[in-house]
């Protein structure tokens, strides 16, 4: 088992679906009409998360004799890093975007804002000029932001760092390094300020985050305590309206849907949250380090008829792959890489339009939005009352068609253009369709309703 692994055989209980992909969360009315809200579009949500990734340097390189040190006995760290590169080049962050973009992969890529103690992203990176550096941040703020979420995975993703001096702990040992941090209890203002201090830096960097990814099983005995430090560090460091995170891996016949945690209402009544999201994988590209021989298979079979990213999405999704950045570059073999372009080629041209892929943050608001937005079926009208703006709202309404759908809200009314087929749909339309009419629209945050004109 990898880091990960480990925590969805024996962490399941955190990660445990909210709600079905499918909720019902409307009222009935006389007409016998009903609300579901199904995924954005009617389609299968899709996001592909990546760990371990950073300016430039090569985390598998510069962690593993890290590691070594805390866990001397253990042979997965007594490998040759020196033989490997220090360095992952921006020439091939730009090959695998250019290659998302082509397909429309999002999802959450992280930044590590002290890799592996290096040198802080926010001022000099050692072994690097200073504009090397510049062009790194530069690239990921153009290209990378616009398809991947910037999570900072703690602060080095290796030793845990005494945020008073900015020096790291000691002595070495497993419960100095961020991977098992902590082994005793911690409060919440302990571990948000670790958060925080991680997400400065990339502030500082410029790169806006409203989440963070755990370095592999830190916060394990802390996980409640965790999950309300992350809202507390990226609220008040980001002033993120929904904030969420990446831990947890599941398996098995369990998909990876959101889980709300820690919700409350202030006293304005503003709900406060944590949304935790996990992935439905493992890492099968290329490992941590970047010396493991793929198996895309375990994602999608050549033939597209196997493979857990396969059967998430038969089963209505959401479909949430997961690797290691190293693993993709293959110490610059670009093995994991290729075996990613299959895995995503293959999809593509099985399932075309009904994949939707998403950024975490945009699975995190659309879960938040389902599962808090008020519904009330009236005779010729929904009502709606949501605490959160949600793009590409999409929902069921049985019963007959209506002859037309308003969209009511802030004063304004838009009229729904209706459309004949599923593809078709996107925030604006409607569809009457056999199960029920599809709605698609940008819920405004507060009081709206969808005016139904008589059939």
């Amino acid at each position: 088992m990898n880091r990960r692994e480990f925590l969805a055989a024996f962490g399941g209980a955190v990660a445990a679906p909210f709600a079905s992909i499918v909720a019902s969360v409307g009222s009935q009315a006389s007409t016998g009409r009903r609300v579901v809200v199904l995924w954005p579009r009617d389609r299968v949500v899709a996001s592909f998360v990546i760990d371990d990734s950073t300016c430039l340097v090569n985390m598998g390189h510069f962690c593993m004799p890290q590691f070594a040190e805390a866990w001397p006995k253990r042979s997965e760290y007594q490998k040759p890093w020196w033989e490997w590169p220090r360095e992952i080049p921006d020439s091939f962050v730009e090959q695998f975007l250019d290659f998302c973009e082509e397909f429309d992969v999002r999802g959450k890529y992280s930044v590590v804002p002290y890799p592996a103690l290096v040198g802080w992203l926010d001022r000099e990176l050692p072994g690097w000029p200073r504009s090397a550096l510049r062009r790194s941040l530069q690239l990921v703020r153009d290209r990378v932001l616009e398809r991947f979420d910037i999570h900072p995975e703690m602060l080095t993703h290796t030793r845990v760092v005494d945020i008073r001096t900015g020096r790291p702990l000691e002595p070495v040992s497993s419960a100095t390094m961020e991977n098992s941090f902590p082994q005793e209890r911690k409060s919440v203002d302990e571990l948000a300020a670790y958060i925080a201090y991680s997400l400065r830096i990339l502030r500082n960097c410029e790169l806006p985050c409203e989440g963070i990814t755990t370095p592999g099983g830190f916060g394990n005995r802390v996980k409640s305590e965790l999950s309300l430090a992350v809202q507390h560090a990226v609220t008040d460091v980001f002033a993120a309206e929904i904030p969420h995170y990446f831990k947890y891996i599941v398996g098995g016949d369990r998909l990876p849907e959101p889980k709300l945690e820690h919700v409350s209402r202030d006293a304005s009544g503003q709900y406060r949250l944590t949304v935790n999201v996990p992935a439905g994988t493992g890492d099968w590209f290329g490992g941590w380090n970047g010396d493991r021989k793929p198996e895309p298979d375990r994602y999608c079979t050549v033939d597209g008829t196997g493979g857990r990213m396969v059967e998430m999405i038969e089963r209505g999704g959401p479909a949430i792959m997961f690797c290691h950045w190293p693993g993709l570059y293959s110490h610059g073999a670009l093995a994991g890489f290729h075996a990613f372009q299959r895995v995503i080629r293959t999809l593509a041209q099985k399932y075309g339009s009904r994949l939707h892929w998403m950024k975490m943050s945009a699975i995190a608001r659309y879960a938040a939005a389902r599962e808090l937005t008020a519904i009330e079926v009236r005779e010729d009208r929904i009502v709606l009352n949501a605490p959160f703006a949600c793009p590409e709202f999409t929902v069921r309404l049985t019963g007959p068609p209506p002859a037309s759908v308003v969209l009511h809200a802030g004063g304004t009314q838009r009229p729904l253009r209706r459309v004949q087929d599923r593809r078709q749909l996107e925030p604006g339309t409607w569809l009457p369709a056999a199960d029920g009419n599809l709605v698609c629209f940008d819920l405004p945050k507060g009081k709206s309703h969808l005016e139904l004109g008589p059939a």
